[in-house]
Order: C-alpha cells, then structure tokens, then sequence
C-alpha cells in the first residue's frame, strides 16, 4: 500500500537487514488434558523468524498453528521450551513485566473479533493506545486514521453492531496495528473478508513487515494470499513439516472465504 505518493505507515522503516530473528522458538511443547484425556498439541516445535518478512503458518485445523502463535505472542505458557522475541525471553517476565511487554510490543488479531459493544470503531482501534496512557482524544484520533487506511473511514463513529462481519474484522486489524507493535500475529486475518478488502489488509501487512525492527506472522488458510507471503511454514500434527518461499501443495486445496 506505499506505492509512489502513499507515506508508509506511522513508525515502519525501511530496512531490511537484523542481526538476530525477530522470533526464536526453541523446544517448545504444549499438552491439554491429563491422563487419558491428555493431547499433545506441540512436539518440540524450533524456528527461526526473522524480521523484515511476512511469514505464514499453514496446515489443516488441529495442527497446533493457533496454539503456537499464542504462545509466541505470550497469551499461553508453553509446558517445555523458550520464546524470544527480538532478544528477549519472553516467559522469563513475571506478571506485569508480561502484560506490559505485550501490550507495547504485540499486536494480536483473533479469529473473535472481541470489539468492546458500546465503542465506536475508532474507540475499538484505539484501545490499546489508551491502555497504554496516551489521551483519548488523541488515540482515537490515531484509531480512526488507521480505519481509514483500511477502508473504513466512512465507518469510524459507528458501533460494532452497525459493521458487517468483515467491518469488525478491519476494526481488530486496526486495533493491532495502532500502537505500531514489533510483532503482529494473526489468526485467519482475511476469513471474513471479500477479495478486494482482504488484498487491503495484506499489503498492509506487508507493509508493516517491511520493518527490520517488525515481524509479522499470519496463520491462515487463505489460499487467495499466499503469493504474498515471503516464507510459509507448514504445520501438521504438532511439527514443522514445510519451510519455503511457497506453500507446500496440499495447503492450495483449502478454498478461500468468498
């Protein structure tokens, strides 16, 4: 989206070399249950992500992507292994040191879009801005200039019930962006969205990974999007089993959202 006469986006640089990964994951194992009700979802998952590059996680639903994003972005503990992200060991952080981390260096975008009812669009974008101690006038007023760069200008005063699905959708985005985060993850952020709005919010997001300093990880089945994705990484059965420029020919029979 930052062609020629298009600024890129608040905060994003344009470089593209780094001196570490933007992500490191060692051994990292994650089980539900006990007993005879326990499942193995991770078995000893390692990569390297660097930054500067939009990296996609692939595989069929149940094979641990979205379990795994959500340790990397420490909203779940791993049972064994490490995380770090940009130099540091995110699970080393007790308590506060955790959530305050998060909420100045992730941008997390759910499958729930989990707009808070009684804000307006803006109000949602700007939310972890607020949190974050900025005035609030002067957050949503950042919140609305990111809908806008989505498509939603027309849409900011409105409330969540008076968006489409693929509305709310946007409003998430734009609520993970606005703090300019190091690291962006999403879970199937163009599910709900039509061709011509979810190609708005890839370049976006392509964007935003052009950063050295940023990374951005998407899990999606999105076969409409995988040509712009730098590298995709195949998940089955709890393993990396696919690391490459392109998605590994099975992912391409999952149909896109109309």
């Amino acid at each position: 989206m930052s062609g020629a006469g298009t600024p890129p986006a608040p905060g994003i640089r344009r470089q593209t070399e780094t001196t570490q990964p933007a992500i490191r994951v060692e051994g990292i194992r994650k089980s539900f249950g006990s007993g005879d009700t326990r499942v193995e979802v991770l078995r000893g998952i390692s990569a390297d992500i660097d930054a500067g590059k939009l990296t996609y996680l692939v595989g069929e639903s149940g094979s641990g992507k979205t379990t795994l994003i959500s340790i990397i972005a420490g909203i779940l503990f791993p049972d064994e292994g490490r995380v770090s992200l940009f130099g540091t060991d995110i699970y080393d952080l007790a308590g506060n040191d955790l959530v305050r981390y998060r909420l100045k260096n992730i941008g997390f975008i759910f499958q729930q879009y989990n707009l808070l009812p009684t804000l307006t669009a803006a109000q949602n974008a700007a939310v972890p801005l607020i949190a974050a101690g900025m005035k609030r006038a002067e957050a949503v007023e950042r919140g609305a200039a990111v809908l806008e760069r989505l498509g939603l200008g027309q849409q900011v005063n409105r409330l969540p019930r008076q968006l489409s699905g693929g509305q709310q959708q946007r409003v998430a985005i734009a609520r993970a962006l606005v703090h300019e985060p190091r690291l962006v993850v999403c879970d199937e952020p163009t599910a709900a969205l039509d061709a011509a709005s979810g190609r708005r919010v890839m370049e976006l997001l392509k964007d935003v990974a052009l950063g050295a300093d940023r990374a951005v990880l998407i899990v999606t089945h999105d076969n409409r999007i995988f040509s712009l994705a730098d590298r995709i990484i195949g998940m089955e059965d709890g393993r990396i089993t696919h690391d490459g420029a392109t998605a590994p020919d099975d992912a391409h029979s999952h149909e896109a959202q109309p």
